[in-house]
């Protein structure tokens, strides 16, 4: 049994909250550059090239990408023949979050109860999804969700008979309805099966794929082809603007389910697609 101290933990989440804010992951950077190459109207050509020169901005001063630096989701893939010690991964996850949003003067969004909206001061607790896997290793990645974007996401129980026709009609309809909201070009990820908490969490595991990258799975690999098009036929474009280039990407993730749903859920991730990953 192999042993990482929560303090280690600690510091490399505090690491990551702060990377995954001001340095932009090379496969989204170079997105951005090919749907600059792709784009067609000068508006939206204008909008890429500020993303793109926000980016280096970024990057280069240690300044946020984004004023909204989210809501921290934290992915964990803990290996069965590894523990924590010197205290529990919950509390070193949100530890790091603390220090990574104190020390490095990111934005504080996180209220503690929906309605009696105080803030926590320190962007905690974060939402954490721990997966139990083989081996010795810990791989943290961490997923700051800015809130113009993820206050598009959506859920629907379709019924089997829906079928591929069904779950495109309701992903290009939150996508035009989302607009210019989760400001595009957007990457859409895209949930199938399992059940409804189930299909939510897929959606946002599928934001952490490399961009563009299809799924292994080739009817979920023909389905993302059939959405990007559907999606990029929109017209929305860069900052809604107008433009061909309304996502960078879409990625599907799917589950076994019930024999009598079809469970679907779609989130929408802005531009600054922002994440780190790192593995102890």
């Amino acid at each position: 049994m192999r042993k990482i101290s929560a303090s280690q933990l600690v510091t490399r989440i505090r690491d990551a909250c702060i990377q995954a804010c001001t340095v932009l992951p090379a496969d989204v950077l170079t997105a951005l550059e090919n749907a600059l190459a792709k784009e067609e109207s000068p508006t939206g050509r204008d909008v890429l090239q500020q993303l793109i020169e926000n980016a280096r901005i970024a990057r280069e001063e240690g300044i946020p990408i984004c004023q909204d630096t989210g809501l921290t989701v934290v992915f964990v893939e803990m290996g069965e023949d590894v523990r924590v010690f010197g205290g529990n991964l919950l509390d070193a996850v949100n530890e790091g979050v603390r220090l990574g949003y104190s020390e490095g003067y990111l934005r504080k969004s996180v209220v503690s109860h929906p309605l009696a909206r105080t803030n926590t001061g320190d962007n905690t607790p974060a939402v954490v999804h721990c997966f139990l896997v083989p081996g010795d290793k810990i791989t943290v990645t961490v997923l700051p969700k800015g809130a113009g974007s993820e206050n598009m996401s959506c859920l629907k129980m379709l019924t089997p008979s829906d079928g591929a026709d069904g779950v495109a009609r309701f992903v290009v309809d939150a996508v035009i309805k989302a607009g210019s909201n989760p400001c595009p070009p957007i990457i859409v990820g895209v949930g199938l099966g399992g059940t409804m908490e189930m299909a939510a969490m897929l959606a946002k595991k599928a934001l952490l794929r490399e961009v563009g990258k299809p799924s292994a799975n080739p009817t979920d690999a023909a389905l993302e082809r059939r959405l990007l098009e559907a999606v990029n036929a929109t017209g929305i474009g860069p900052a809604g603007l107008g433009g061909r280039v309304t996502a960078l990407a879409v990625h599907v993730e799917s589950f076994a389910c019930h024999i009598a749903s079809l469970p679907v859920a779609v989130t929408l991730q802005c531009h600054a697609a922002r994440h780190a990953s790192f593995t102890l």
